[in-house]
């Protein structure tokens, strides 16, 4: 086999034949963000954990660059394996329920709208779950994962009872916080720089029957992150997020969506709720709908781009944790930037209230300070047109450079260039601990990188 030898069955593998590259190796080469490519010498598909581990145990002594794919979701190369092996965990995708310990136990590859339906099928839902369905439950849990209910939850990761994973020696081990705990808390939010997840066992709670969802707008920003706070520290309401929308004469309004679940019994009086605050009661919108439907709001949205073609163009994203404090004023300003010109026409603007004390995992970088705003980003780039990319990905690291000036911090599920001196600064002073793990568990340091964390 090109590039590894070793007793590794061949059915597994997918690799480029003379005068031809497959699909695969295509999608392997690329990412949804459509920005780096690279060259991978080919794709392994395992059937079984165990394929996996002897696979990994080959890679890593002589060299190979080992990825794991799931959804395909990293934008900037992040899951690419230049010179090695793309891992596509596809076929590792069983989801199963134990309603009476309130436990799902999911496979890296299983996508989390298969999460969502087996847990809702027994009455019961993760805590924290992302806003897009589409992602893989192993390339999610490596970066953390955020959401509508991350203000009082914390992040998807704080919510995993145990992993199964395969270190880079091609070890199969079990951890939790209990069991092997170094190793556990490397790996969450931990880039998979020390082991690739190969499956999770996820702690759920009752899911509601239904939400009322408001959506309310400000011309202000410092009222709109006023009442995006209050509505945060409300246990009335279940997911608070926002977005910052294009207005009439190049200006920006907020929105803020804010979510009750119920069970039929909310007041009559919507104003119980939300009076007191200070958006437009004229424009606010209001409606009841299913907690499934609510969480399957994305997926109208991704056929629209699908079919308009936004969704195969390019994704400079950047996403960043800001000190609240500093957010009602830094955001309009970038907004202002005219490098940031592109989000008015082709991107969604983020902004989410998050609690620093929610969110656990020790690798998850944040800002100093309790109360924190996540601001992410979400453009898109013409196809064909290179140098708006290169623009893009120049601007995302001036915006970084200024956050990082104010305390904020990258997430690093971003369109932004790092050099292991960044990293190193970014990790602070959890650097060390990383680089014991990656030393301890990936000695080849042959796991994940396309983030690009070491020389």
């Amino acid at each position: 086999m090109k590039g590894l030898t070793g007793a590794v069955s061949r059915s597994d593998y997918l690799v480029p034949s003379a005068g031809s590259v497959g699909e695969g190796m295509f999608r392997a080469a690329d990412d949804f963000g459509h920005i780096v490519g690279s060259q991978p010498l080919g794709v392994f598909s395992p059937q079984s954990v165990a394929a996996l581990r002897d696979f990994v145990a080959l890679a890593g002594p002589q060299g190979l660059p080992v990825t794991a794919r799931g959804g395909g979701y990293s934008v900037y190369g992040q899951g690419q394996a230049e010179g090695g092996y793309v891992v596509d965990l596809g076929a590792l995708d069983e989801v199963r329920c134990v309603p009476a310990a309130r436990t799902l136990t999911a496979g890296a590859g299983a996508r989390w709208s298969e999460v969502v339906r087996a847990a809702l099928a027994e009455g019961l839902t993760p805590p924290v779950l992302p806003d897009h369905l589409g992602g893989s439950v192993g390339g999610l849990l490596s970066t953390g994962g955020l959401g509508g209910s991350s203000h009082r939850h914390g992040l998807v990761a704080d919510h995993v009872r145990e992993l199964d994973v395969v270190t880079g020696t091609g070890e199969e081990v079990t951890c939790s916080r209990e069991r092997r705990p170094d190793l556990f808390h490397a790996v969450l939010a931990g880039l998979g720089q020390c082991a690739l997840i190969v499956g999770a066992t996820l702690d759920l709670v009752a899911a509601p029957a239904l939400v009322r969802r408001f959506r309310l707008y400000h011309h202000s920003p410092g009222t709109f992150f006023a009442d995006q706070r209050a509505l945060a520290r409300d246990d009335r309401f279940s997911h608070v997020c926002g977005q910052a929308r294009p207005a009439l004469g190049g200006a920006w309004d907020y929105m803020i969506e804010a979510v009750a679940p119920h069970t039929g019994q909310l007041p009559d009086d919507d104003s119980l709720l939300t009076g007191g605050l200070h958006h437009d009661r004229d424009t606010e919108e209001i409606e009841n709908l299913s907690y499934e439907e609510f969480l399957r709001r994305m997926d109208r949205d991704e056929r629209i781009l699908r079919t308009t073609g936004e969704w195969q163009r390019p994704h400079p994203w950047l996403t960043l944790l800001l000190p609240e404090e500093t957010a009602a004023e830094f955001v309009p300003t970038a907004l202002a930037d005219h490098a940031q010109s592109g989000l008015r026409a082709c991107g969604v603007v983020q902004l989410r209230p998050l609690t620093s004390h929610t969110l656990r995992a020790p690798l998850l970088r944040r800002p100093p300070g309790e109360l924190l705003c996540l601001l992410s980003l979400m453009r898109t780039a013409p196809p064909g047109a290179p140098e708006n990319v290169r623009a893009a990905v120049t601007a995302n690291r001036a915006l970084y450079e200024r956050a990082r000036d104010l305390g904020g911090v990258l997430h690093p599920t971003s369109a932004l260039p790092m050099t292991p001196e960044d990293w190193r600064a970014h990790f602070g002073p959890d650097w060390e601990t990383l680089a014991r793990a990656k030393h301890r568990y990936d000695p080849h340091a042959v796991l994940t990188r396309g983030y690009g964390l070491w020389p």
